[in-house]
């Protein structure tokens, strides 16, 4: 099992599917052109080259000649709309991106992730695809690698929607070694543009829209959890591209965060705010319709969040806003024996 731990190389991680567009040595002698594309699974990366598995098989592309290159969402595994047209397991690896870990390793397919204990997503094993071990050899692995960084272990168990997650063979494994449910989380997506195009918000609030994780953006969204400043500042800039958004009263008063996560061609909407005395003014909507904008002007088509299953309220108001429920999953997880 290889460890790695993220860096800002500026590069789409590998298994990301891309279009690289690069210089041709010469002209095409029946079009002319001095452009082309190659499409498919980025395999490596190194200073010198990038390597494409397409469908022709891998492709070789030197560093120097290339004009382009850009993460796009995985071929669509159903009819339907863009946002609705991924499967369960192609969408649970798109959303790695848009709330990234700081420390990964593969086991298999399955992705394992740490973040020294900040928000389940950040540690927890995103389990679609194969381990490439048993079940129950796999989740001794896993145990292992989340207890030589003091964490319990861990998984993210996703199914479609009206399926129990407590049948999934990954979970029926874990249940089998004392592991426990966590309540269920709802996926939701939705057309980037469908969401941009809300009405306007109300008057006399002001938006912020930044890259940046500022001090007063944070302490806001710690206001409402929990939170290892250094693993949040990791996790919050860790995207290929994030947008950071603040919500203001008149008077320069915070109403409501929140953030866009933009990685594999989607993007991840989270980390949504607004403090009880503010709700109900419109803050959220206007958060979401300026965080949805921005993914359009970045040439994003798709959005995707979640929620908490017992959360009517929320559920309410992104499905007002155009988001569709997607898929469903659980996390399962262990304490450690004497630890927490």
């Amino acid at each position: 099992m290889e460890t790695r731990r993220a860096g800002p190389d500026g590069d789409p991680p590998t298994g990301s599917r891309v279009v690289v567009r690069h210089r041709l040595t010469s002209p095409d002698p029946v079009s002319g052109a001095t452009l082309t594309d190659v499409v498919g699974e980025l395999l490596e990366t190194t200073a010198d080259a990038f390597v494409v598995d397409t469908r022709r098989g891998p492709v070789r592309v030197e560093r120097a000649a290339v004009t382009h290159l850009k993460a796009v969402p995985p071929k669509p595994s159903r009819r339907g709309a863009p946002h609705r047209a991924l499967s369960v397991e192609d969408l649970q690896r798109v959303m790695v991106g848009a709330w990234p870990a700081m420390e990964t390793a593969r086991l298999g397919d399955w992705l394992l992730r740490a973040s020294r204990g900040f928000t389940q997503r950040a540690n927890s094993v995103m389990t679609a695809g194969d381990p490439g071990l048993p079940l129950d050899a796999a989740l001794g692995e896993v145990e292992a690698w989340y207890a030589a960084r003091d964490l319990p272990p861990n998984l993210t168990v996703a199914v479609p929607v009206g399926t129990d997650p407590a049948d999934d063979p990954v979970t029926v494994t874990a249940l089998a070694r004392r592991y426990t449910l966590r309540q269920p989380t709802v996926t939701l997506t939705a057309s980037a543009r469908t969401v941009a195009g809300l009405p306007s918000p109300a008057a006399g609030l002001g938006l912020e829209l930044s890259p940046d994780l500022t001090d007063e953006w944070l302490d806001s969204y710690r206001s409402y959890r929990d939170v290892d400043e250094e693993a949040a500042r990791a996790v919050l800039t860790g995207s290929p591209a994030q947008v950071l958004a603040t919500a203001r009263d008149g008077d320069g008063t915070v109403l409501g965060v929140g953030r866009l996560g933009l990685a594999d061609g989607w993007g991840g909407i989270a980390a949504m705010w607004v403090p009880p005395p503010a709700r109900r003014r419109g803050v959220a909507t206007a958060v979401l319709r300026a965080l949805a904008a921005q993914a359009v002007a970045r040439g994003v088509v798709s959005l995707h969040l979640q929620t908490d299953a017992d959360n009517g309220a929320a559920l309410a108001l992104y499905e007002r806003h155009g988001f569709e429920r997607h898929h469903v999953y659980v996390n399962v997880s262990r304490a450690r024996p004497g630890g927490r």
